[in-house]
């Protein structure tokens, strides 16, 4: 990474609010800076009735005829912020480049609702979608799991929660720099935390403080459904793909889950995003990147990889 971009950098993380005191400014925030471009195209939104509760999700369909396939992506955001509104425009251009229709999940937040509120949310609606697939004129074959972040972390728990619970088994997943362990102290068994962890925007402390918030028991923060590369059994999960990013803390323990996953027999391919800082994939200014994400995706949903 060239030395200017990495001096910018520095500055810009130095400027980043504490997440613990100010998480609800920061929604706000992301909000704001997120306004829906003009050029969507058919957006839907609906709710999904579980018991007594109502889980919110916006249907996004592609402006040429969308194939019958359909991806459910769980937002990113440390499990804190973002929402459907902050990434409307990262789930309508998911749709228009892949030709998929997009269901995104409007899941509760914490620290109003910690783990595993959010996580039950997501599997809820996969799980409705997957029950009822020809809502949406799709088959369960054709349907696949996709989150950045907290949202792969949360993509990667509903695999497991889904084949622990028996009730459908999604056939992809797509994980997108994922966090897949609990520590990212000085403590983490994992280079990339302490290497990556100051100086490019999503620091090490910013994660740990995001886990905290996510998951205040810290029994918890040993179940599998919070740090999935903890499981002992990684057999019968989908076939995966893990795009991770050269500059991010959580770029080994993405990789680490990506290995651990093939070692139990499943398909997994894995891409590394060269001179990629972690939120690429929801930065407008990383067109580069983010291009080639697509690239690799598309690959990956038709096969070719």
């Amino acid at each position: 990474m060239k030395g200017i971009k990495r001096i910018a950098l520095k500055i810009v993380t130095k400027s980043y609010l504490d997440i613990k005191k100010y998480y609800k400014q920061t929604r706000k925030i992301l909000n704001i800076l997120n306004p829906p471009k003009k050029e969507i195209y058919k957006m839907l939104d609906h709710k999904i009735i579980v018991n007594d509760r109502e889980i919110p999700v916006r249907v996004f369909i592609p402006s040429e005829d969308p194939l019958s396939k359909l991806l459910i992506f769980f937002h990113g955001g440390g499990w804190v912020i973002g929402n459907i509104d902050s990434y409307t425009n990262v789930c309508s251009d998911l749709a228009n480049n892949t030709g998929h229709i997009v269901v995104s999940v409007d899941y509760r937040l914490a620290p109003e609702n910690p783990f595993p509120a959010g996580l039950e949310d997501c599997y809820h609606v996969t799980r409705e979608i997957f029950q009822h697939p020809e809502i949406l004129k799709c088959r369960k074959e054709d349907i696949a799991l996709i989150g950045d972040s907290a949202g792969g972390n949360l993509a990667a728990a509903v695999s497991l929660m889904a084949r622990d619970r028996g009730e459908f088994l999604p056939n992809k997943q797509i994980l997108i720099y994922p966090a897949t362990y609990y520590d990212h102290s000085s403590s983490s068994p994992f280079t990339s935390v302490i290497e990556n962890g100051t100086d490019y925007i999503m620091t090490s402390d910013r994660i740990q403080d995001y886990m905290e918030l996510y998951v205040p028991n810290k029994e918890d923060r040993l179940n599998p459904y919070v740090a999935p590369i903890l499981a002992e059994d990684l057999s019968n999960q989908p076939s995966t793909l893990i795009i991770t990013a050269e500059y991010d803390p959580l770029r080994d323990e993405g990789e680490a889950y990506g290995l651990k996953l093939e070692s139990f027999g499943n398909h997994v391919k894995i891409y590394r995003m060269k001179d990629a800082i972690h939120g690429f994939f929801s930065n407008p200014l990383a067109t580069e990147e983010i291009n080639k994400c697509y690239e690799i995706i598309n690959d990956f949903l038709n096969d070719k990889l």
